[in-house]
């Protein structure tokens, strides 16, 4: 008898949680978010039919988003990194927020605070190792430092492992899987949002045009296909999205290309965006000087010769990278607003329309992030597999940490290898 009933109540605990996995029409409904536009452009617009009212909208806060931008631009690459962990913190609020509002009636014990002890302690841990790759100078006069960088690994896991056992007391009978559910959904959640901002960051520190040009590619792919699909949009592209259109995904295409083709000309120019971004321990600063490397330096290219009798010219004076751009270019308008339909299939799956309403006309952060995720570790790949080379002042660190037997061993190694190079005299030796 015991059996049976201990049977039949986990027939009935599967029910109970299996219903999103049976039928998506049994998905708890979301409330519908607010319409937060500011009253002043609302009375200002209130003439204007709906699709006119939402191109104006989008238009005056896209102008304004790119405004705050470039001002941050202006404050150097710490307002920046600022930035990036501002808007990773609030993607991952929205996220879970959809989570919480979808499962909230089954009163889950510690979601949400075990949600943000996870994304504490991934973000300590990247940020940890950001720290120890580029500030190894600022760590080495600081004791405590050197403890936690020391052993950064083994507390970050530490860490993680309190959150995970408290997950693990946290259980409760009849939401056993609903909670593990959740589980995955924060770490999910994590993996879309820190790693990306993480890599988002390491991209920033290899020269800020890195940064810029992908992200401004999306930027302009967006508003580039919003227009093109408002004006010429007829041909429907994918079900998920239905206000996306062939005409706007081409039009979008092809002006990403040629704007970060220029957009790469003009930053090409100045060694405040090419230099990578380095800390100097002296002036507590970060610096960003250098002899630019040879993708930002002009060179002569000869024009095939289909485009000589268009444009005239057989030869143009270009910066290398400006190829490297229209390779990130085409991916930010081929394979980036892919990020945007995977985030649109997300919200069906819920009955949402935007993740948040955080900004008027345009939904949430992650709305207007979601094609900026792909966009990120593409870059990441593209600079450690065709640009970056092996890294002399990260092994100069390492050197520096080394006992004083194992850097004369380098050093002799070293001297030895240039002597049998012809490098060095051999009559040098001694």
């Amino acid at each position: 008898g015991h059996l049976f009933s201990s049977w039949r109540e986990v027939d009935l605990d599967e029910g109970l949680v299996d219903l999103d996995l049976r039928n998506d029409s049994d998905t708890p409904d979301v409330p519908p978010p607010t319409d937060s536009t500011p009253e002043i452009l609302k009375r200002a617009l209130s003439g204007l039919s709906a699709r006119w009212k939402n191109w104006w909208i989008r238009g005056i806060l896209t102008l304004a988003m790119i405004s705050v931008f470039f001002l941050i631009i202006y404050m150097g690459s710490f307002m920046l990194m600022l930035l990036v962990l501002g808007i990773q913190v609030k993607c991952f609020h929205e996220i879970i927020t959809i989570g919480y509002r979808v499962y909230h009636s089954y009163d889950l014990p510690w979601f949400r605070s075990l949600s943000w002890y996870f994304l504490l302690c991934v973000n300590y841990f990247f940020y940890g190792e950001t720290v120890a790759d580029y500030f190894g100078t600022f760590v080495q006069r600081r004791e405590q430092l050197q403890f936690l960088i020391r052993y950064h690994r083994f507390i970050s896991f530490a860490l993680y492992l309190a959150g995970f056992c408290m997950f693990v007391l946290s259980l409760v009978k009849k939401h056993y899987r609903l909670q593990f559910y959740m589980f995955a959904w924060t770490h999910v959640t994590l993996l879309i949002t820190v790693t990306q901002s993480h890599l988002v960051i390491q991209n920033l520190f290899e020269g800020m045009i890195w940064f810029l040009v992908p992200i401004s590619s999306v930027i302009c792919n967006d508003i580039a296909a919003y227009i093109f699909g408002f004006f010429f949009g007829r041909t429907p592209l994918i079900k998920l999205s239905p206000k996306k259109t062939w005409e706007g995904f081409i039009g979008g295409g092809f002006s990403t290309v040629l704007f970060g083709f220029v957009f790469s000309y003009f930053l090409a120019q100045h060694q405040y965006f090419v230099c990578p971004v380095e800390y100097n321990s002296e002036t507590n600063r970060f610096v960003t000087e250098c002899e630019p490397s040879e993708l930002f330096q002009l060179k002569k290219y000869s024009v095939p010769l289909l485009l000589q009798a268009v444009l005239g010219w057989e030869t143009v004076n270009m910066y290398p990278f400006q190829m490297h751009s229209i390779a990130l270019s085409t991916f930010a308008s081929l394979i980036g607003p892919f990020g945007g339909f995977f985030a649109s299939g997300f919200k069906r799956a819920f009955k949402i329309k935007d993740f948040a309403d955080t900004i008027p006309g345009h939904g949430g952060i992650m709305d207007r992030f979601d094609c900026q995720y792909l966009m990120a570790t593409f870059v990441h790949v593209y600079i450690t597999s065709f640009i970056r080379g092996p890294n002399p002042s990260k092994v100069l660190k390492q050197l520096l940490v080394l006992q004083p037997e194992q850097q004369l061993n380098v050093y002799r190694t070293l001297k030895s290898h240039l002597v049998e190079k012809g490098i060095l005299r051999p009559s040098l030796r001694g």
